[in-house]
């Protein structure tokens, strides 16, 4: 599973940092980042909650195990 971020889209809600931090930061421009593209299976449930959460429909998966 690969994780992007379309930085025209997001607006820095955070609710992906807070859903998975280990995965997502938000950066100095409030905008939010991804740290860990490719994390371990153990966090896709919590990588899955994030997308879905992102009001602005920024995050996207890619990759073989998406």
């Amino acid at each position: 599973m690969e994780i992007h971020i379309d930085p025209r889209r997001c607006e820095g809600h955070a609710l992906c940092a807070s859903i998975a931090p280990t995965v997502f930061e938000v950066g100095a421009d409030d905008l939010s980042a991804v740290v860990q593209p490719n994390p371990p299976a153990d966090l896709e449930p919590k990588v899955r909650m994030a997308v879905d959460a992102c009001p602005t429909l920024a995050i996207s998966l890619g990759g073989p195990a998406s």
